[in-house]
């Protein structure tokens, strides 16, 4: 009969705890057990119902997408892809992203269509201190020490074509949008730089005119007003359902001559089926385009084509390349993830490729530094797309 005696007890005690912490630890390590990393918690932000519905659908697929082409991981974690709606701005935006930022504890967020939607969800990231990798408009912000966005600055389309339309256009031009965060800022970097290239509005107050939003639906006494300017061109800024309205009633008008020239989410996806004939020739401006001719594009574009009816946009492209930064920021984080040190990986990736074409965040505005082109509404083949015509400026700060 063995005697066991007390300092053997200890002994036996203490071997048995280390391989049951041991054991837990390589659970933590491997997520499943089965030799992969832990789950990653991922919350998407996007207008799922409303006015933006469309773009925050494609926002969702193109993320969707990057995962179904890459196993359903971001460096090399699986993913759990936590999605909300946004709505149709800040009233349902911010119980939407107070949810996925405090209850669900996502270690990143993305997403966001409205700019008036980021301005105000964005005292909440700060607050949580978790990155944000935003994949539409952004407004202007004073610490983006944890934001960056793989889209564009809301001033920036309207910057990047000004100078074509000053060159272009021989008279005035009016300038139109809606009257919001995202309209201001759109029709502001068309304005302030078609001044400083010399430029004239024919706006009889030198100022644009906003039009009530989401409230105005017939834009016709607008229409009269542009007539009456004596405007050699128009510029302009709507997307989703206003753009619809928009476009077919600006091909019906007494203006309709007029050269009409936008940011590129006017005639944008969806919109572009729905308005049909009526966008036939407008000259927009936008960071991308699905006839793009690298090898990045060429996959994508193949990707989507797979899984759903026409090309795909650039809020679907912008979400595609949203995925791939945290997919690079999460393998470079290590196994310890943590929102800070994704956050850190992030400003340290340099170059992204991408189907647009290479670009990079800017070290100030942690916004992509990036190309941006000029298309046409022709036909192709039997359906009417935005074809690339030329490359205007390369933006970013």
């Amino acid at each position: 009969m063995s005697v066991t005696t007390p300092r053997r007890r200890r002994v036996r005690t203490a071997a048995l705890l280390a391989l049951v912490l041991a054991a837990a630890s390589a659970c933590n390590a491997d997520g499943a057990g089965g030799g992969e990393p832990g789950t990653v918690k991922i919350g998407l932000l996007a207008s799922l119902s409303g006015t933006y519905q469309a773009i925050g659908k494609e926002l969702r697929d193109g993320f969707e997408l990057y995962l179904e082409t890459h196993d359903g991981k971001l460096g090399g974690h699986k993913v759990d892809l936590v999605v909300a709606d946004e709505g149709n701005g800040a009233p349902t935006a911010v119980p939407a992203a107070t949810k996925l930022l405090k209850q669900d504890r996502v270690v990143a967020l993305t997403g966001i269509v409205g700019g008036g939607s980021m301005a105000a969800v964005y005292p909440l990231l700060n607050e949580t201190k978790v990155p944000f990798v935003g994949s539409n408009g952004r407004p202007e912000l004073k610490d983006v020490s944890r934001v960056w966005h793989t889209s564009y600055l809301s001033d920036e389309p309207g910057a990047a074509i000004a100078q074509h339309v000053r060159d272009t256009v021989k008279g005035p031009v009016y300038a139109i949008g809606p009257d919001y965060q995202g309209g201001w800022d759109e029709l502001r970097g068309f304005t302030d730089a078609f001044a400083k290239a010399g430029g004239t509005l024919a706006n009889p107050d030198g100022k644009t005119t906003f039009t009530p939003f989401p409230a105005t639906t017939n834009f016709t006494p607008y229409f009269a007003r542009i007539k009456a300017s004596g405007a050699a061109a128009v510029y302009t800024f709507y997307a989703g359902s206003a753009a619809v309205d928009f476009v077919k009633q600006y091909a019906q008008s007494e203006i309709r001559d007029v050269p009409l020239y936008a940011a590129g989410f006017l005639t944008e996806g969806g919109v572009l089926d729905a308005q049909g004939d009526a966008a036939r020739d407008i000259y927009s401006v936008l960071n991308y385009s699905p006839d793009l001719d690298n090898a990045e594009n060429r996959e994508f574009v193949a990707a989507w084509k797979t899984k759903h009816d026409g090309s795909p946009t650039t809020y679907a492209m912008a979400s595609y390349d949203a995925a791939a930064v945290l997919d690079r920021a999460i393998g470079a984080a290590g196994d310890a993830l943590t929102p800070e040190s994704i956050n850190q990986a992030i400003g340290k990736l340099g170059q992204i490729s991408s189907p647009r074409g290479t670009w990079q965040f800017s070290a100030t505005t942690h916004s992509p530094v990036q190309k941006w082109y000029l298309r046409q509404v022709r036909q192709d083949g039997r359906a009417l797309s935005n074809t690339v015509v030329g490359d205007l400026a390369t933006v970013g700060r």
